[in-house]
């Protein structure tokens, strides 16, 4: 192959407005019902290919561990397998700067999968239609198929990849908390397991599936996690107080966690109790603002990978 050609685009991280979590289903994956909103804290993610063969990834701002446990990674090697055979004859290079905390809550794994994803379609062509995309993400991750998705404000069931895109409301403004410590997700529903074996089972509660405003998303706001994480976690459990204290309504935590968020009426509040609550806490607290439109992919320079012509690709959200 003459030249090379890359594709960049952010890779925001997603909070969760509210989550439920029904039941364990026989292959072992939970059901839950969950309202995830990307924010703007992102990870960039920047994917070349030039001669050779294979997959390569760097990673700047964080330790993730072998590169063949990584999700972005992962991600790669699967997308060559769904095209096939005709798939091959380049090296794929990927390059991640994180910035989205891991073990957090807030996505940023699954993200940079879904980013990866998005950029080989574009390098490669678009050789699967959006729904096999989709199903390509959705085997990698149960939140990929949402960043993968069309709306940055989706309802989420089965297992996360059922999704029901939302209208997006109008842009609001979060403070994220991000306490030093790592919450595995798989330790934190087997924590919720056994509070439920002891104290009974309201998962059966349903939510309404539309929300008008950001007031009834606040009363609706929920996360079962909060029954079992904050309390084997000090640090989690100081982050929600503070936000309270400070103002937020909601409150919540993300995910599993261990990120907390809270919402909060404008965006000079917003950075004004970040820097507050960074100083009182003694670790991260940043203020961002909610998505309406996902980033989308730039060609950066050189051929596409594949034959047949990229057309033109949309410049990212904000680039």
């Amino acid at each position: 192959m003459k030249g090379r050609a890359g594709v960049r685009i952010l890779a925001p991280a997603k909070v969760n407005l509210w989550l439920r979590v029904i039941r364990r289903r026989p292959d072992g994956f939970h059901e839950v019902d969950t309202l995830f909103q990307a924010v703007d804290l992102c990870d960039d993610v920047e994917v070349s290919c030039g001669p050779g063969a294979g997959v390569g990834l760097s990673v700047e701002g964080a330790e993730l561990g072998p590169p063949r446990e990584n999700l972005a990674y992962r991600a790669a090697l699967a997308f060559l397998d769904a095209v096939g055979p005709g798939a091959g004859g380049a090296r794929i290079q990927i390059r991640l700067r994180k910035r989205i905390p891991a073990g957090a809550g807030l996505g940023g794994g699954s993200s940079d999968a879904a980013a990866v994803l998005r950029c080989l379609s574009v390098l490669w062509g678009h050789p699967l239609s959006p729904p096999v995309l989709s199903e390509v993400g959705a085997a990698l991750g149960s939140d990929v198929a949402f960043f993968l998705g069309s709306g940055p404000l989706t309802r989420g069931r089965g297992r996360g990849e059922l999704l029901e895109p939302l209208p997006s409301l109008p842009q609001a403004h979060f403070v994220l908390v991000l306490p030093p410590v790592h919450v595995a997700t798989g330790a934190a529903y087997g924590a919720l397991a056994r509070y439920r074996a002891t104290h009974g089972d309201d998962a059966r509660v349903t939510l309404a599936a539309g929300t008008d405003t950001w007031d009834e998303l606040g009363g609706a706001a929920v996360n079962d996690f909060e029954l079992v994480v904050p309390g084997a976690h000090p640090s989690i459990s100081a982050s929600l107080e503070a936000l309270r204290r400070a103002g937020a309504c909601p409150a919540l935590l993300s995910g599993s966690g261990s990120a907390c968020f809270g919402l909060f009426p404008g965006a000079d509040r917003a950075r004004e109790a970040a820097d507050t609550l960074m100083a009182a806490l003694g670790w991260p607290a940043v203020a961002v603002r909610t998505l309406d439109a996902f980033p989308t992919p730039r060609l950066l320079s050189g051929p596409e990978c594949r034959s047949g012509g990229l057309g033109e690709v949309p410049r990212e959200a904000g680039g």
